[in-house]
């Protein structure tokens, strides 16, 4: 009997090792955080990391729905994903009293995300930007002299869309952020889910289906650094990225981000805990530690995009805040927009049009 009872522990101890060990796993966008950051976080805390990436929001909501996702740390954006998510219960409210670390964090910023999530309680923002389109102006020129490098017409309207086709361009692989955009340029509203407002948006698209060389998310970063593609519905950040590499690259590609003059939509991707994360409290604890200012300019250094703590500001690389791209002038600023929930019949009439766009039907 003993024995048996001694083969039982032996079997049971690496379960129970596991189930102790001090870990916290990562669900975040692709290209979106200064690896060096994972490793100081372990090294000061002991708290090994497990990351992992997506590269759309509809990735990422089908996967903590669905549930048991085993993350414990997730970066959804602030509309519509955080507040479906939050509304569905999917998120656990964030211990404050763990997150001294959140005083940092600017309360005119967050009072920005407070209609997708009442009071602040399920997350702090971790990064924010835009959604325009990233470009190669020696190329698209050279195809398309007269072309509206400023407009939403340089993707939307076929008739600069095709010829502007044979320098590639890149569709961001996400109806979330796509349809907005396009119903602004249409000048509807963004957040609409009104069957007509869909029809029209819809109409838009299939018109410059043929001309669309490929639908990517993260890997249109690397397209455009490349000289692949000339231009790409992408997040300002990513387009920023994109012209550092190709700069680095040496191969005379040149990469420029554009908000439109039409408008943009602007986005705030927030730190957030799974409802059933199994590692709650190594949750909190890496979510303190990325709200430090020192470790949170490092972050911006590396991604390019803006952060919401302004002690930042004295220490983020000092070309990033000069950059436009990264902090936009003020009346860039008022070009943005943001969005809002429109509802679970119009998430539904969007997929299907989306599916229909890509299948070009």
């Amino acid at each position: 009997m003993i024995r048996w009872l001694l083969l039982l522990v032996l079997l049971l101890a690496p379960l129970t090792a596991r189930a102790d060990e001090k870990v916290v796993n990562i669900y975040n966008w692709t290209d979106y955080i200064d690896p060096a950051v994972l490793e100081q976080f372990t090294k000061e805390t002991g708290i090994k990391t497990r990351y992992d990436v997506f590269d759309s929001l509809e990735t990422l909501e089908a996967k903590l729905l669905a549930g048991r996702s085993g993350y414990d740390i997730v970066t959804p954006s602030n509309e519509p994903t955080f507040s479906r998510l939050i509304k569905a219960g999917a998120l656990t409210p964030i211990d404050r009293a763990k997150v001294p670390n959140w005083k940092f964090l600017d309360p005119a910023m967050m009072q920005r995300v407070e209609s997708s999530d009442p009071g602040n309680k399920h997350g702090a923002i971790y990064l924010w930007g835009s959604i325009g389109i990233g470009i190669n102006p020696a190329k698209i020129k050279a195809l398309a002299p007269d072309a509206p490098l400023d407009s939403w017409a340089l993707l939307f309207d076929p008739k600069w869309a095709k010829k502007i086709a044979p320098c590639g361009i890149v569709m961001m692989d996400s109806a979330i952020d796509v349809v907005p955009s396009v119903l602004h340029y249409l000048g509807r509203n963004p957040s609409s889910g009104d069957v007509a407002d869909f029809a029209a948006a819809e109409k838009v698209l299939m018109g410059i289906r043929p001309y669309i060389r490929t639908f990517s998310s993260g890997g249109a970063l690397e397209l455009l650094a490349n000289g692949d593609a000339c231009l790409a519905f992408d997040y300002s950040g990513d387009v920023a990225q994109a012209s550092v590499r190709a700069k680095e690259a040496g191969k005379g590609v040149v990469v420029e981000y554009v908000v439109p003059k039409e408008g943009a939509e602007i986005g705030f991707d927030m730190l957030a805990i799974p409802v059933d994360a199994p590692h709650k409290e190594e949750a909190l604890a890496f979510i303190n530690f990325v709200l430090r200012p020192e470790i949170m300019a490092k972050i911006t250094d590396a991604t390019r995009y803006p952060n919401a703590i302004p002690a930042t500001r004295d220490l983020v690389n000092k070309a990033l805040l000069d950059d436009p791209r990264v902090f936009p002038p003020p009346e860039v600023v008022a070009r943005f927009y943001t969005i809002t929930q429109a509802g679970a019949a119009a998430d539904r009439a969007r997929t299907r049009m989306w599916s229909r766009f890509k299948a070009g039907k």
